[in-house]
């Protein structure tokens, strides 16, 4: 009777072993103190930012009765809302132009920054599953919850259209200026929405607290009232608000109401510029302990 052939051992590679060429060696380390924001990183996961937005985007409308369509009613029922609540009622001035529509071209931006604002304070805890298996730039997580509210604002702005020609407004050629306050929008919304995700990964109980400063924050920010009622001696402190610029900017662009941007919308983009460094840095600091703590 033969006798079985002796089991092989397994090996192994050794870690300092050749490797074939063409394949670069990464090394992870966490890293230490301030640390920059690596945009080569962010451009290589390109894609993956990509599918996250979609993933973002199906998954907020998936199993809704009216789908997309909640991107027109949130801010045309609030529009209404406050029409007859602050417009008729209150009687609050609307620079010239019918409250609804001076309503409706603030109520858009501000909805889409509110959004992006709950969804990327919200987005790491939500990706945890990610975050604990496999490295990648973190940073795409928040930013892929922002992007994804830039269709709900494309969506809501074909309300647009129907309410200019019923009350007989034509934009004028300042509308070529909306895509510079839609970037303000943006960079607004991504620089909170770091700093309220890097936090919330930490403080839990941050969830709470973004909901309660969302409300504030429009009461803030001229959407109900134009910015004329503020008074002199307060603009300036008023206008380091980005929301602030963001608003006025969407009423002149489309209804031609209100001042031009200025000097008043140059301090407003410095605020928000303000807020999305000092939240992408902080954002970076914290990045080594969120598979730890999530």
């Amino acid at each position: 009777m033969e006798s079985a052939a002796p089991l092989e051992k397994p090996t192994y590679q050794d870690a300092e072993a050749p490797r074939p060429p063409g394949i670069p060696i990464i090394r992870i380390e966490p890293s230490r103190g301030w640390v920059a924001v690596k945009l080569g990183e962010l451009w290589a996961c390109r894609e993956l930012l990509y599918f996250l937005i979609w993933r973002d985007v199906k998954v907020r409308y998936k199993q809704t009765v009216l789908g997309a369509a909640w991107a027109i009613l949130q801010p045309l029922f609030t529009m209404l809302v406050f029409s007859v609540f602050f417009g008729r009622l209150a009687g609050l001035p609307s620079d010239g132009v019918p409250y609804p529509l001076f309503a409706l071209a603030a109520l858009i931006p501000w909805t889409f920054f509110a959004n992006a604002l709950g969804q990327s304070s919200n987005s790491l805890v939500n990706s945890a599953h990610l975050i604990a298996k496999v490295y990648f730039p973190r940073l795409v997580i928040p930013l892929a919850s922002v992007l994804g509210g830039l269709i709900d604002l494309a969506v809501a702005c074909l309300i647009l259209t129907p309410m200019l020609l019923y009350y007989g407004v034509a934009p004028s050629w300042h509308i070529i200026w909306l895509p510079a306050f839609v970037a303000l929008a943006l960079a607004t919304a991504l620089g909170v929405g770091l700093w309220a995700s890097a936090l919330n990964v930490e403080y839990r109980d941050v969830r709470h607290v973004i909901p309660f400063l969302t409300q504030i924050w429009m009461f803030l920010t001229p959407v109900i009232y134009p910015a004329s009622l503020v008074p002199e001696r307060w603009r300036a402190i008023y206008n380091l608000n980005p929301m602030s610029g963001v608003i006025d900017g969407f009423r002149w662009a489309l209804l031609g109401a209100g001042a031009p941007p200025g000097r008043t919308f140059a301090v407003s983009v410095g605020a928000s510029l303000v807020i999305l460094v000092t939240g992408a840095l902080y954002f970076r600091r914290m990045e080594k302990t969120f598979a730890d703590c999530i």
